[in-house]
This record gives structure tokens, C-alpha cells and sequence, in this order.
């Protein structure tokens, strides 16, 4: 009967919810109360006391109300990951939703975001934040090793408010998961905790109402990969909830889920719910610095992802997936789902080497971008295999092409518990002095993973053309070969469209095999994805300019005469050496 009656109490004030409480009436003495789950999806109330409003609390004209919580556990408790969204009365008008907290206080302290901020604007094309995710060439300077450009935030000051912790719950997923990413979840703002089976149809009986729990979904399938929080205002079957951001994606279609709170977790730092997601229940929409906008009806496309993951001559272990559509999160979830998929199986340690092949397919005849390269070492393979796979497409969706589909992904793993590496020794040129018409010769050797010594050449001959002068040639191993075009990417330079992005992405040099680069110390330029070779002086002087450079262009020292692909190695190649020679008058 109490159950009954406070879910009538809730439903009534929900629907009078639109008369909410002007901020400019709030003031410290107040009381009010608020509501959220502590159990289950029965939805109960506890007290605020209205401490005052926090002027320009995040920027000019954005303030917060800022109150002390009582009742329920939150005593021993405190503010709780999970908590963000539950919606604050002040008599009987929805006057905000509790959004911040002060981190490892021991006191239930906190902010409210006003309900007029989460509300404005919807629906009129109010900007949103930046998203807080990593910027398209921060996975390809992880793969040069260079520093990243995302900055990391600084440690919680305990003097000041912060947006509560989203709880993202995984299951699925091996434990180091939890580890290798912590510093990403921090970024984003997510708190992980272990994640609970599915909800049950009678864990989650009852309305949805404001107060109730929500999931965003991210992954589903094998691995689940969900966010929880609370509603704090429905308008017919639009509701808003968090009252903070989620991962401040903008304009989103994510997958939004009832939930039903397991048990309560407290922690000296921050206490949270343990929740379990259940059926798709709608989208979110909307994910801005207010908080998250959804409505209710039929879940978004994902992206079906399959993996498939093997260790020697065992069986295969195949991952089902979906991924949630979206330029910043794919690549990223991505690389979780094909860590966690890999550390299933492989030792953390020792040697190891690992094939990844595979390929996204693309939506309006796009060609598919190809995933395929070869990993090897003593430790962290994983780690950089699955960066590395994640990588090109994180590049290619976040450069700013229009109307990139993903239609599915699929990858294969192999793997061996060896290291298969090829060193490159030494090299010899057949002529110093080389006229122009004439071959060359470049002998090398390289040391097998067996430890053995073998001798291999390749061979090119010198334009009839090529001016007088000194010739470099680099031997060298993919990474080496890749730092031309990566330089590229740093730079900014991009393709015309989304299909030479893919030419371009898809011709990065495999690790399996070594490059011979002929080139001379002359400037060249790119044009987007394209190399335009010793150009004519009046092509130079229209390029090599502000405009130019505006329109595409860059500069470079160097100018490639020729390039060959060395194959039939075993496993991965590493080494560069150089060479010169020089070309004499005819």
C-alpha cells in the first residue's frame, strides 16, 4: 500500500511538473524534498535542506543550488554515483536535479542543477558542449608515440563541486579492463563498476516516472557496456536526466534502458549504485552539459560488431556485439571490446605475438576500411594491437566527412605465444657513383626469429631524368615508413572525401614487411592525401602560400623517388638503416 501511494505521489507530481520552482525564489532555510531508488525501481523520497544558490556556478549566468541531503541511507552514504538526475522539490514544484558533489567528503553535500537549464532550449538547436572525448589524431600519436593533445583533468580538488560520477557498468569484459582504461573512464567522466546480469520483467514492474533509473547503453550483445542514472522530469515521452552531462556527445542516438538498483555500494571516496539494465526503452537524443535528453519508443541502430580471437592451435572464441553509432565513442568502445577479447585468452606478460585482420564495412558504397597488421613483444601487445586496430577508424569518422555509415565491423585474431620479430643488421649499396638509366642494388640482412642470418636485395633504376646530385635511401620497418604520412595527419591535412581517406588509411605500411625509400632532400608538397613531386616553380608559387596551405596544402623537405615493399619475413620487421648514393652527370 506505501509503495502504491508513493508512486501516486510521484505520478502526480509529474505531471504538474511544469510549474517548476524559479530559481530566483530559492533561499538557504528552505526545505524540500527529493526522489530516487535506493532498491529495486521503487522510487523513494528523502529531505534537502537549501543551504543557497552558488551564483555563476559553472560560467556566466549558470548557477547551482546547493544543499545537505538527509534521510534513507544517504547518512552512511553520502552522495552516490548513480544519484545524478534525482529530482529536488521545494513545495511541491520541481525546483532541479541533484548534479554535483563535493569529492571525499564524508557529508551527504549537494549541488542542483536549476530545472530551467536542463529544459532550455530543447528542441530549438541549443549549441551544445564540446565532446569530451579525445580529438581524431589523439590515437595515431599514442601509435608515433608522441604526447597526446586531450587534456587529462587534474586530480578532484576536495574544494570544490564536481559533477557526480556517472556509474557505467561492465560485464562481459576481462578485470584488467578496468585497469588499462581507468585513465580514459576518469576523462569521461565514468565511474566503472562491475557489471549485473540483465533485469528481469518483474525487477522493473512499476511506471516510469521522475525519480526512476535509467541505463545508456554503449555495448550490448556478449560484452554490455551500460551507464546508469536518474529522470528528473518527464514532458509526455520526452524525459531529461542527470542533470549533468553524460559524455557531452551533442546530438546522439544511444540506446536508453530501464534499470533497477541492486544494492548500494558505500566507499570512502564515492559511494555508488550497483543497478541492472533491462529492455530498450527508447533513445537518448540529447547529451549536452545539462544533462541527457531521451524519448521514449524504439532503441537507435548500432553497429554490429563481431570478433573472433584465438591462441595457438586452440579453439576459436567468438564475441557477438553492437556498438553504439557514434563518431567519437565507436573507435573507443572498440578498442575496449577487442582488449578485453584478447586479455581473455592471452598471458599479460611474456612473449606474444598477435595477427589482427579485418575490416569495417560502410553504408552508400564506401569502400571498407581494412584493419590488418601484425603485433609482437614481451608485454603490452594487446594493449597496442587494439589502439592500433581502433585507430584508423577513429581517424577516418572524426575528420570531419559527412554521412559516414558504419555498416558492420568484423575482426579476426591469431595469435602465438612466441615472438616473432625480424631485425634489419646492415645494408650495401652496388654502385656510390650512378649514372642516370642505370640499376641499383640494395643488399641487407636481417635476423630471423630463429636467429638465424639471411641476405635479401631489391633492385631500381635511376630516372634518365634524375638530375646530378646526392640520393638517400632509407631501409626501414613500417613504423619508420608510416612517419612520412603520419605527418600528414598531425598537420591537419585531409582527403577530399571519405573515400580517399580510406584509399589513404588503407595504404599504411603493414609491420610484416620492410620499405625502401629512394628520395632526395628537395622540397615537395601534399595536396590533401596526395604527393605532388618536385613541382614546377609557378605550381609552387600558387600552392606554397596562406591560401594554399588554408586550402590543404603543406609543405615538405623531402621528396620521394621511389618506394618498394620488401616481403616474405616472419612476423614483425624492425630496424631502419641508410644508405646514399650519388647520381653523376650523363
Amino acid at each position: 500500500m506505501l509503495r502504491l501511494l508513493t508512486t501516486l505521489i510521484a505520478l502526480g507530481i509529474a505531471l504538474n511538473a511544469q510549474d517548476f520552482y524559479p530559481l530566483e525564489e530559492v533561499k538557504a532555510g528552505q526545505s524540500g524534498k527529493a526522489r530516487t531508488v535506493f532498491a529495486g525501481t521503487e522510487v523513494e523520497e528523502f529531505d534537502v535542506e537549501i543551504l543557497g544558490v552558488l551564483k555563476n556556478f559553472s560560467g556566466a549566468k549558470r548557477s547551482a543550488i546547493f544543499g545537505r541531503l538527509s534521510g534513507g541511507p544517504l547518512d552512511s552514504t553520502g552522495v552516490m554515483a548513480g544519484m545524478s538526475g534525482s529530482p529536488v522539490y521545494i513545495d511541491g514544484r520541481l525546483a532541479g536535479a541533484v548534479a554535483f558533489m563535493f569529492p571525499f567528503t564524508t557529508a551527504p553535500l549537494a549541488g542542483i542543477r536549476p530545472i530551467e537549464d536542463m529544459v532550455a532550449g530543447y528542441g530549438e538547436g541549443t549549441p551544445v558542449a564540446e565532446t569530451l572525448a579525445a580529438d581524431p589524431l589523439d590515437a595515431w600519436r599514442q601509435v608515433a608515440g608522441l604526447p597526446r593533445s586531450a587534456s587529462r583533468p587534474s586530480s578532484e580538488a576536495p574544494g570544490r563541486f564536481v559533477p557526480i560520477a556517472t556509474p557505467v557498468a561492465l560485464a562481459g569484459f576481462s578485470e584488467r579492463v578496468f585497469d588499462e582504461f581507468r585513465d580514459e573512464f576518469e576523462r569521461l567522466g565514468l565511474r566503472p563498476v562491475q557489471g549485473a546480469g540483465g533485469a528481469s520483467a518483474d525487477d522493473l514492474e512499476g511506471p516510469l516516472i521522475p525519480g526512476s533509473m535509467i541505463s545508456v547503453g554503449l555495448i550490448r550483445g556478449d560484452m554490455t557496456f551500460s551507464a546508469s542514472g536518474t529522470v528528473t522530469h518527464m514532458d509526455g515521452d520526452t524525459l531529461f536526466a542527470f542533470g549533468h552531462r553524460f559524455l557531452s556527445a551533442g546530438a546522439t542516438q544511444m540506446p536508453m534502458m530501464r534499470a533497477s538498483v541492486m544494492t548500494l555500494v558505500p566507499n570512502l571516496t564515492a559511494s555508488f549504485k550497483l543497478s541492472s539494465s533491462g529492455p530498450v526503452i527508447g533513445t537518448v537524443s540529447l547529451d549536452r552539459d545539462s544533462g541527457v535528453v531521451g524519448e521514449i519508443g524504439p532503441g537507435p541502430s548500432m553497429v554490429p560488431c563481431n570478433i573472433r580471437v584465438r591462441l595457438g592451435d586452440g579453439p576459436s572464441h567468438e564475441y557477438s556485439i553492437e556498438l553504439v553509432r557514434d563518431a567519437q565513442l565507436t573507435p573507443f568502445l572498440l578498442q575496449i571490446a577487442l582488449f578485453s577479447a584478447m586479455d581473455g585468452i592471452h598471458r599479460a606478460v611474456g612473449p606474444l605475438t598477435v595477427r589482427v585482420r579485418g575490416s569495417v564495412e560502410f553504408e552508400d558504397g564506401l569502400p571498407p576500411l581494412v584493419l590488418d597488421d601484425i603485433y609482437t613483444g614481451t608485454g603490452g601487445v594487446a594493449q597496442a594491437a587494439a589502439l592500433s586496430t581502433a585507430a584508423p577508424l577513429s581517424y577516418l569518422l572524426q575528420v570531419g566527412h559527412p554521412g559516414v555509415g558504419m555498416d558492420s565491423i568484423d575482426v579476426e585474431v591469431e595469435s602465438v605465444p612466441t615472438i616473432q620479430q625480424t631485425d634489419l643488421l646492415r645494408a650495401w649499396i652496388s654502385k656510390q657513383q650512378v649514372r642516370p638509366g642505370e640499376a641499383v642494388e640494395v643488399r641487407f640482412a636481417s635476423k630471423e626469429p630463429d636467429g638465424t642470418e639471411v641476405l635479401r636485395s631489391a633492385s631500381f633504376t635511376v630516372s634518365p631524368s634524375m638530375p646530378a646530385g646526392a640520393v638517400e635511401v632509407t631501409l626501414g620497418d613500417a613504423f619508420s615508413a608510416n612517419l612520412q604520412r603520419w605527418r600528414g595527419l598531425f598537420a591537419g591535412r585531409k582527403a577530399r572525401d571519405a573515400s580517399a581517406t580510406i584509399r589513404f588509411l588503407n595504404d599504411l605500411r603493414g609491420s610484416d614487411q620492410a620499405y625502401l625509400r629512394v628520395w632526395q632532400r628537395r622540397r615537395s608538397l601534399w595536396l590533401h592525401s596526395d604527393r605532388l613531386q618536385a613541382p614546377p616553380a609557378s605550381v609552387r608559387a600558387v600552392l606554397a602560400t596562406s591560401a594554399g596551405r588554408a586550402a590543404g596544402v603543406l609543405d615538405d623537405l623531402s621528396d620521394t623517388i621511389e618506394e618498394i615493399r620488401v616481403g616474405g619475413f616472419t612476423g614483425v620487421v624492425q630496424g631502419r638503416l641508410s644508405l646514399r648514393f650519388v647520381v653523376t652527370g650523363s
